[in-house]
């Protein structure tokens, strides 16, 4: 804890950055919520809560390759500002929407807001390397997952009461707000720019971002790596769950809350009981220590209370995973890169997560029942547990 709070005060920049990170991440867990609850009011069958969920991730994996190179090209504050101004006017249109014959308006906003979103996160993270050290580099990216599962967790919570009491109308109106005061937080940062190829065409940064790739191998197996986090994409399974398995003990908004809520509670436990011990030789127990958490939830899911167990446990170690195989993806990447290799990084970890959330609602009007796909889910980790010993030996 100590080392985190001395990064923070030792550097302006980064400690604002992630003031706006907290604020900003609040907004869109908060704001969440309230998209599902108005869905499930709308009564939307289930192909539409799993597009829902899978356009929160489809736009990282189609923009990345344009994404990334635009990065390393244009002034990075003015871009910054650019996204979240989009962000917030993409929370204004879904005020408007208050029946299923605007879904596909819905699903559009959800792609907009979720694609500047992911290149506004893709901009932060190329800029974190320029700011630091390697090992501060570590330490910030462990304080970005923690920034991740407090916003997720506060605002999980607090939009399943207020969207419980107040209604979607008005957690939408707040939502816009929140955005507006990391809008202005941002006016006052000092950052480096990005950009460094001013007299490359897009098209040229794109082709030598992919030749990169090519010649570092090692910088690919870390990419596939690192999507495994991306079997954590629980929106789906956590709205079907609360749509289908618990409807009859609360309201859908309070169910995922909760859910929402205790999981991201055990994010941030996790890493904090975690990096002391997290290292290239841990890194598979932590990968199996989560296949197994996540295969007890399942196991566990017949009944809401006692299903808590397995959400805790298989929140203990999602953001060790996430941190410090994205440090590895950094530590190997050369500084002109940055920007490309960690678009093409979040393309490949959406789209897997993109696949998870198509996958769980596929599965389940297949009728293969909730729990069984939260269990493939957790062999999926083992799995990547393996990868991981392959790569090391690999050197």
């Amino acid at each position: 804890m100590s080392t985190y709070v001395t990064l923070l005060q030792s550097n302006a920049t980064l400690r604002r950055l992630s003031l706006v990170q907290l604020i900003c991440y609040f907004g869109v867990w908060f704001s969440h919520t309230a998209i599902y609850a108005l869905l499930i009011s709308l009564e939307a069958p289930v192909w539409v809560l799993s597009c829902a969920a899978a356009f929160t991730f489809l736009p990282s994996m189609l923009l990345a390759p344009f994404s990334g190179a635009i990065i390393d090209k244009v002034e990075t504050k003015t871009f910054m500002l650019t996204l979240t101004s989009i962000e917030i006017v993409t929370v204004f249109f879904l005020l408007w929407i208050d029946s299923l014959d605007y879904v596909w308006a819905l699903l559009a906003l959800i792609f907009v807001r979720m694609g500047t979103g992911s290149i506004y996160f893709q901009t932060e993270m190329s800029l974190l390397p320029k700011l630091l050290n390697e090992a501060d580099l570590k330490i910030a990216n462990e304080i970005h997952s923690i920034i991740w599962s407090v916003s997720y967790a506060l605002g999980m919570a607090i939009a399943g009461f207020y969207v419980h009491y107040f209604g979607t109308t008005s957690a939408f109106m707040a939502d816009m707000l929140i955005y507006a005061v990391g809008f202005w937080l941002l006016l006052g940062l000092n950052v480096p720019s990005l950009a460094s190829h001013a007299g490359v065409n897009v098209k040229e940064m794109i082709v030598s971002g992919f030749v990169y790739l090519k010649a570092h191998p090692k910088i690919i197996h870390l990419i596939l790596l690192h999507s495994s986090v991306g079997l954590s994409a629980y929106d789906a399974l956590i709205a079907l769950l609360a749509d289908y398995e618990y409807k009859a003990l609360f309201s859908a908004a309070l169910i995922i809350g909760f859910m929402n809520a205790t999981r991201a509670i055990s994010l941030v436990l996790g890493q904090f009981l975690l990096s002391p011990y997290t290292n290239d030789k841990s890194l598979v127990w932590i990968f199996i220590a989560q296949g197994v958490s996540v295969m007890l939830w399942g196991i566990l899911q017949y009944d809401f209370r006692i299903s808590f167990i397995g959400i805790i446990a298989c929140g203990l170690f999602t953001t060790t995973l996430w941190s410090y195989t994205y440090t590895l993806i950094q530590y190997e990447t050369d500084e002109a890169y940055y920007g490309r290799v960690i678009a093409y990084n979040d393309m490949v970890f959406m789209g897997m997560s993109t696949l998870v959330s198509f996958a769980i609602g596929g599965l389940f009007e297949l009728g293969v029942p909730l729990w069984a796909v939260t269990f493939f889910l957790g062999a999926g980790f083992l799995f990547f547990g393996g990868y991981w010993q392959w790569i090391r030996r690999q050197g």
